[in-house]
């Protein structure tokens, strides 16, 4: 089975990249394989994750300079879902709440920074708080500051149905564009100027290939010596849910010097009767959350060498990481841990109470945190390793948000690989989405 281009992974991003290739490009020949029997059963499937689209105006770990970028990428998302999966959203509110003078100072000076960039954004105290969310100012002390930046353009995704919008929207074209599920990519190894991949459905071949497998990448990338330098540290994600309490999308201000979020509350797009929130965070020895077939992966890209030790080491050193991960692994103390885990949730929602909350069974997915090994430190954003011909995208951040976005990308990466013989349709890419690749273009 011979192909141009092979994608590996079929969750939100590998499945952009097809959408991008098929569409945008004349490639003649792709393909697509995914282990599975449906795409994004993993962290794109939408009880693994947290269901947002990032733009960057709530999230107060995003710099400026960050916050342009995920905004651009998360409008491009936007257009698409607009056009062709409008079952796949839920359009609301959205805020980030800040209790105490501290937080309430920060996204005041947020705002001040922000409001050019997000003019919807409103910044908002604790009487408009008690109309738009009666739950966040019901029982709570009133000494205390209460305040919020407020989005009206807030989105709740599935992105498990977006990646089904891009697979369909990839096969309208005259090209083949061949989709293989319940394929399961045993080997990956190059021969001269082709790939061969070997797999449970035989043998295939091709000319480029991008492995878009989450922290699976890693796997494939270290049979061919990439990324000797890298090991995944795999942080389980949790959640706990209690009856519908929120109208819209409820985050905290951003713990400091954590790549992991603040738990925040969530509407439920496929259960509008609960709210979910998180998530938790704990180090599993898995690269799929309740897959034990992938310990072996963890073993063969985890950071149980000497080097990545010492890295761990350095890493928890920092003290807002130690308590982090300190107080993570309290919450999985029976009876314990739902007490602990409802004093953060209550500086969201004041009147919980114990009984209000249950565990999420099989919510949550895993975040492959990337760990340089070399340098001793976390890496914060996207990794992403180009070889010869070959991409392994292994975290890219923020996420399904910017999936068009990192298709566009990996698409013109693509083409560079085969050059001449293909291109890519910038002009038309950009008129459909408005990518800032039309300055490129003009």
């Amino acid at each position: 089975m011979k192909y141009d281009v092979v994608i590996i992974g079929g969750g939100i991003i590998g499945t952009a990249l097809l959408y991008a290739l098929s569409r945008y490009t004349n490639i003649p020949r792709i393909a697509l394989i995914e282990k599975y029997k449906n795409v994004a059963q993993v962290n794109s499937h939408e009880r693994n994750n947290s269901q947002t689209l990032h733009f960057g105006d709530i999230e107060t770990n995003y710099n400026l300079e960050k916050a342009v970028k995920v905004k651009e990428a998360a409008t491009m998302l936007v257009r698409y879902l607009e056009l062709y999966a409008k079952d796949s959203f839920i359009k609301g509110g959205k805020m980030v709440l800040a209790v105490g003078e501290r937080e309430v100072k920060e996204i005041e000076r947020r705002f001040e920074e922000f409001q050019f960039l997000f003019p919807n954004i409103k910044k908002i105290y604790k009487d408009e708080l008690a109309k738009l969310e009666p739950a966040i100012v019901k029982g709570r002390n009133n000494g205390g500051k209460l305040a919020a930046l407020y989005s009206p353009d807030g989105y709740t995704v599935n992105y498990k149905k977006v990646s089904e919008s891009f697979v369909r929207e990839a096969k309208k074209t005259d090209k083949t564009v061949d989709v293989y599920l319940g394929t399961e990519v045993k080997e990956l190894r190059k021969d001269k100027d082709t790939y061969i991949i070997k797999t449970s459905r035989g043998d295939f071949s091709a000319s480029a290939v991008a492995v878009m497998a989450g922290p699976q990448s890693l796997v494939f990338a270290k049979q061919l010596g990439y990324g000797k330098n890298l090991s995944i540290l795999p942080i389980a994600g949790s959640f706990y849910i209690t009856k519908n309490i929120l109208n819209m999308k409820v985050y905290r201000v951003q713990l400091e010097k954590l790549p992991f979020a603040a738990i925040h509350g969530d509407p439920d797009i496929n259960n509008p009767q609960q709210t979910r929130f998180g998530p938790t965070g704990k180090v599993l020895p898995l690269l799929e959350r309740y897959n034990y077939k992938s310990i072996s992966g963890f073993l063969r890209t985890s950071v149980w060498n000497l080097r990545g030790v010492l890295s761990l080491l350095k890493i928890i050193s920092n003290k807002p990481i130690f308590f982090y991960i300190f107080r993570n692994l309290t919450y999985d103390i029976p009876v314990l841990g739902r007490w602990l885990f409802l004093k953060h949730v209550q500086k969201i929602v004041p009147s919980l109470k114990y009984r209000d909350l249950r565990y999420g069974k099989k919510i949550g997915g895993i975040r492959p945190q990337v760990v340089d090994t070399s340098a001793k430190k976390l890496e914060m954003g996207e990794a992403e390793i180009v070889g010869d011909k070959i991409l392994f995208n292994i975290t890219p951040s923020p996420g399904a948000s910017v999936s068009l976005k990192n298709a566009e990308q990996d698409a013109l990466k693509i083409i560079d690989f085969l050059k001449p013989a293909f291109s890519f349709d910038i002009n038309r890419w950009c008129r459909d989405f408005g990518s800032t690749m039309q300055k490129v273009a003009e």
